[in-house]
C-alpha cells in the first residue's frame, strides 16, 4: 500500500533531477498527504515547492533539510524538519557547506584524472545547474563520457567513502549539527541508519545531543531492517521517520516517492517535538 507521507525527496537544488515543481507535481500525482523536501545543505528549493503547492490544497509541505557530518572514519547524514530556514545564520553556515561541496566536487574531478577517468569540471557544473554540487552530479558526468552503465555505479570504486577519488569536505560532527537545527527550531532525525555500525551506541549518544527521530521506513529497506529499526527508535525514544530518498537519477529500481513511508502519527510528533523546541528557546 502507497504511502501518504515522503519525509526525503532532493529536487535541483542540490543532487535531485526534478526542479521543485516537478516534484511537487509527481508527489501529487503519487496521492501524497504530506513530503518534506531536504535537500543537501540547502533550502534553495523550498519557496518554488510551496508556490508549486498552491495548486494542490490537499498536499502539505514540511521544511527539511540533509546535513552531511562526519565520524571517524564514516559520514552520517542528519535530517532537519520544521526549521526557521530563513535564519541569516543559518543560511550563512549552509552557504559555506555548499562552496565545501563545490570545491571538493572540483578535486574529485582532477582526482579522477589521475586515474584514466576524464570528465569536465564544467560539465559536472552545468549538470548542477544552480544546485548544491555534490557526488551525484560526477557520477552523472561519468555515465554520459560511458565509464558507467548508471549513476550508482562510479561510487563502489571511485566516488564513495573508501573510492579512490573521494575528497573530503569541511563538515560538523553529528552532535554538532543536532546543535545546528535546534538553534533554528529544526527537529533533527538520522538519516538511512542500518549501515552504521554500533547503532545503539551512537543513537544513544546522538539524544544525548538532542536527536528526536531516526528514520525506519526508508524505501531501500527489507522489511526485516525496518522492523529492527523501529525497535531501536522505540528503544531510544525516538520518533519513526522515513521516505524514499528519491532524486530520479535513473538507476534501475530507483523507489518512487510514496514507495515507503511513516504513518500520519509521525508528523504529528514532528510537529510536537518542534513546538518544544521553539518553547525551550524562549
Amino acid at each position: 500500500m502507497p504511502a501518504d507521507v515522503d519525509l526525503h525527496l532532493h529536487t535541483l537544488a542540490s543532487d535531485g533531477r526534478l526542479t521543485p515543481t516537478e516534484l511537487i507535481q509527481l508527489v501529487a500525482e503519487k496521492g501524497l498527504k504530506v513530503v518534506s523536501v531536504s535537500d543537501h545543505d540547502s533550502t534553495e528549493g523550498l519557496a518554488e515547492a510551496y508556490q508549486a503547492a498552491a495548486e494542490f490544497p490537499d498536499l502539505r509541505i514540511i521544511p527539511g533539510i540533509e546535513l552531511s557530518t562526519d565520524i571517524p572514519g564514516d559520514e552520517i547524514h542528519m535530517l532537519g524538519y520544521f526549521m526557521h530556514y530563513e535564519d541569516e545564520e543559518f543560511q550563512g553556515i549552509l552557504r559555506r557547506f555548499r562552496e565545501g561541496r563545490l570545491e571538493r566536487g572540483r578535486l574529485m574531478v582532477e582526482k579522477l584524472a589521475t586515474l584514466g577517468i576524464y570528465v569536465e569540471w564544467e560539465r559536472v557544473r552545468e549538470i548542477a545547474g544552480d544546485g548544491s554540487v555534490g557526488r551525484p552530479h560526477i557520477a552523472l558526468a561519468m555515465v554520459e563520457k560511458g565509464y558507467f552503465k548508471e549513476p550508482r555505479g562510479p561510487f563502489a570504486e571511485y566516488l564513495g567513502r573508501n573510492g579512490k577519488a573521494y575528497v573530503e569536505r569541511q563538515k560538523m560532527t553529528p552532535a554538532e549539527g543536532v546543535e545546528m537545527l535546534a538553534r533554528v527550531g529544526g527537529v533533527a532525525v538520522l538519516a538511512h541508519p542500518a549501515q552504521l555500525s554500533d547503532l545503539d551506541d551512537k543513537v544513544a549518544e546522538l539524544k544525548e545531543a538532542g536527536l528526536k527521530g531516526m528514520e525506519v521506513h526508508y524505501a531501500m529497506y527489507s522489511p526485516e531492517t525496518v522492523l529492527y529499526l523501529l525497535e531501536v527508535a522505540q528503544r531510544h525514544g525516538l520518533i519513526p521517520c522515513g521516505g524514499s530518498d528519491y532524486h530520479c537519477l535513473g538507476n534501475t529500481g530507483e523507489a518512487l516517492p510514496g514507495t515507503l513511508g511513516p504513518p500520519l502519527e509521525t508528523v504529528e510528533r514532528l510537529e510536537e517535538a518542534a513546538l518544544e523546541l521553539s518553547r525551550s528557546a524562549h
